[in-house]
């Protein structure tokens, strides 16, 4: 999938028209130059983020094409925010070939020409073209299909698990202000049988109204297990010596009942996408292998997959590593040494999921909990927990690459003896 930036520079020939655009919410800017940098259109020209805007260009970029008897068109894009994805969509239907330049990049560049560090409609097109005629671009990918589908899923599971610990820490809050003793009684905060109880008595004032005989019918009557009378007592207890704020109750119950609804639904609409992750995920070739690792989960693939897309167009894992920002980079100069660390470039949420990943396959894998402790206690250069889990994340990113591409099947003892390792000592599987 990568390209060395030479053979980037070698795909802009004579016959190449290259587009800089500069993607906005409503309206978008181009121009276009020649291979040598000379521009072809005299001004920047705007057109509509719609239908009638993006035929405009496509028009205005044949016309130009046409008239300078040129034969490609290479397209680049400043990502900005989700603004470029319907252009993007568009272009690829046009089969015309579009790239991305990192906004970093852009920004640095941008004084190169006239020494200034304005940023304007005029300006960007041209410096992100520049950009692109030098080699200093990525490709992009926009998944379809299944992949397409994957990823939405997954994003929306993302904002769905955060919607839901906000609405869970905002319970926490109003808990450590009205009915602090609360906290305790259960193991977790979202128990079924402390919820029931919120939503009908929520106050420690309510609580003592109803008495302990009131809080077993509120369980009978929504025939829940598991908390009995001894618990009931407890809870009356404490709310009879609870030091929980006594003033403002009424607005305190609405805000509580609708935290707790809030928070009912989240669960079920998360039980909902989780559901369909799963059925999504289990139709990709190969997956069922990825979850034959002890420690790796549907979740888990099902994200991996959804931020990666068609495993099959990257060459090695490398590729995925650098994707992920888990790629080392190091900051020596001269008699300089400094520490080497991982980029964090790349695709954040697939490096949270694979350094989780990481965490939960060291726990519960007898193997890779082998490498973690080689890692952290070798003689040579050992690694603290976090390099190590780092290390690790990498040789899951290398399994799951090689499970998914070639569909063989997970092999701890093959794992274990890619390890390089000093001294001629060698791990064994469990």
């Amino acid at each position: 999938m990568n390209s060395t930036q030479n053979k980037k520079i070698r795909q802009v020939t004579e016959k190449t028209m290259i587009v800089g655009i500069d993607v906005g919410s409503v309206k978008h800017y181009f121009r276009a130059f020649d291979w040598r940098g000379i521009e072809l259109t005299r001004r920047p020209i705007p057109f509509t983020n719609s239908m009638e805007g993006f035929n405009a260009f496509h028009d205005v970029v044949n016309d130009l094409m046409d008239k300078n008897n040129l034969e490609i068109t290479l397209v680049g894009l400043e990502p900005t925010g989700h603004y470029w994805f319907n252009l993007g969509q568009y272009m690829n239907g046009k089969n015309i070939k579009f790239v991305m330049v990192n906004p970093h990049h852009v920004h640095k560049s941008k004084e190169l020409d006239d020494n200034s560090p304005s940023k304007n409609d005029c300006k960007d097109p041209k410096v992100i073209a520049n950009l692109v005629r030098d080699g200093r671009y990525f490709y992009t990918y926009m998944p379809s299909g299944i992949y397409a589908e994957l990823r939405n899923a997954s994003n929306r599971r993302f904002t769905l698990v955060e919607e839901q610990i906000r609405c869970k820490n905002r319970i926490h809050k109003w808990i450590s202000v009205y009915f602090p003793e609360y906290k305790g009684i259960y193991t977790h905060i979202d128990a079924k049988g402390g919820i029931l109880l919120l939503k009908n008595a929520p106050t420690p004032e309510d609580i003592i109204e109803i008495g302990v005989e009131g809080i077993i019918k509120i369980w009978k009557d929504a025939k829940l297990r598991g908390n009995g009378h001894k618990k009931a007592i407890t809870i009356f207890n404490r709310a009879l010596n609870s030091i929980g704020f006594k003033e403002g109750l009424t607005e305190a119950r609405i805000e509580i009942k609708d935290l707790i609804e809030d928070y009912e639904t989240q669960t079920k609409r998360l039980e909902q996408i989780n559901d369909l992750i799963k059925n999504l995920t289990l139709q990709i070739k190969h997956v069922d292998k990825l979850l034959e690792i002890k420690g790796v989960g549907i979740i888990t693939v099902a994200g991996f997959i959804a931020e990666v897309g068609d495993i099959t167009r990257f060459d090695n894992s490398k590729e995925l590593q650098k994707l992920a920002g888990l790629e080392l980079v190091e900051d020596s100069s001269g008699k300089h040494n400094g520490k080497t660390k991982i980029s964090k470039r790349g695709r954040k949420r697939l490096r949270y999921l694979l350094i989780q990943a990481a965490i939960s396959v060291i726990g519960k894998n007898a193997e890779f909990k082998q490498i973690h402790n080689y890692y952290t206690t070798r003689n040579d250069n050992p690694l603290k927990k976090m390099q190590s889990v780092t290390a690790v994340a990498c040789k899951l990113i290398r399994v799951f690459h090689v499970v998914l591409v070639k569909g063989v099947s997970y092999d701890a003892s093959k794992m274990l003896e890619d390890i390089k390792y000093p001294g001629g000592a060698k791990l064994i599987a469990a």
